[in-house]
């Protein structure tokens, strides 16, 4: 159901079967200025996408109808809207499954509102002027057109063609591209990228496997082969790098 009033701040869909769950984010998030609309069940959650248009969509994993990661699936097939997963499921393989979806993270529960908050907040600002927000980007996006191997990236309009291709990047994907394109052949640790991305730092290892999904997501997108990387390389045991432009596939500075 929806709350009144509008938001400079941007629209969250809170979408969980437990009522003392929405009541408390729906109160925490409106004391932080957003407007929250709520739903029940995966069934639901759709209808309430479709006629609020929300900014960002907190998504619980069990939901009845409809679970949360159909419920991903259906708004991936047709939005690139930021999703978080909320999950009692703490397992590494659910969580690498729900990002493998598209969702731009996940929380277990039970979770501090406040951390959901920060979470939110840090999204919305790296969304920039693709949601309400009124606060600057994160990242910034740079200038103009950049060219990665056979890839045209426009960083202001935030789309990537592989010549009349167009090639579908979540919020979360094109920002992990900026930022390892920003400086070809720097290298980046995952712990950087954690926190430059989604806003804090490595607390446990299944927090740095975020990084690895995402640059896996990537590379599938992006790669000709994702097996055999040649634009985005690993640089074991530190992070990730990517390949300086007129450099050789497999240099030896990222191995």
């Amino acid at each position: 159901m929806p709350t009144d009033g509008p938001s400079a701040k941007g629209t969250i869909l809170v979408v969980d079967d437990e009522p003392a769950v929405r009541r408390v984010l729906l109160m925490r998030l409106q004391l932080a200025g957003y407007n929250v609309v709520s739903a029940e069940d995966g069934e639901e959650a759709l209808e309430m996408f479709h006629s609020e248009s929300p900014d960002l969509v907190v998504l619980d994993v069990m939901l009845p109808k409809m679970d949360g990661f159909a419920v991903c699936r259906r708004l991936r097939a047709e939005s690139c809207v930021p999703i978080i997963f909320l999950s009692a499921l703490e397992s590494i393989s659910e969580r690498v499954a729900g990002l493998d979806l598209g969702a731009d993270d996940y929380l277990p529960k039970p979770f501090s509102p406040k951390e959901l908050e920060a979470r939110i907040s840090t999204i919305l600002r790296r969304v920039g002027s693709g949601s309400a927000t009124v606060e600057p980007r994160e990242i910034p996006s740079g200038q103009g057109v950049m060219r990665v191997g056979d890839l045209v990236v426009d960083t202001n309009r935030r789309q990537v063609n592989r010549g009349t291709e167009r090639i579908a990047l979540t919020y979360t994907e094109f920002s992990l591209l900026e930022l390892l394109f920003r400086d070809p052949g720097h290298v980046v640790p995952r712990a950087e990228i954690l926190e430059q991305l989604w806003g804090y730092p490595p607390r446990r290892a299944a927090d740095l496997r975020v990084v690895d999904v995402y640059v896996a997501r990537l590379r599938g997108k992006l790669e000709p082969d994702p097996r055999n990387p040649e634009l985005i390389l690993t640089v074991r045991g530190i992070g990730y790098a990517s390949q300086r432009m007129g450099e050789p596939a497999g240099a030896p500075a990222a191995v």
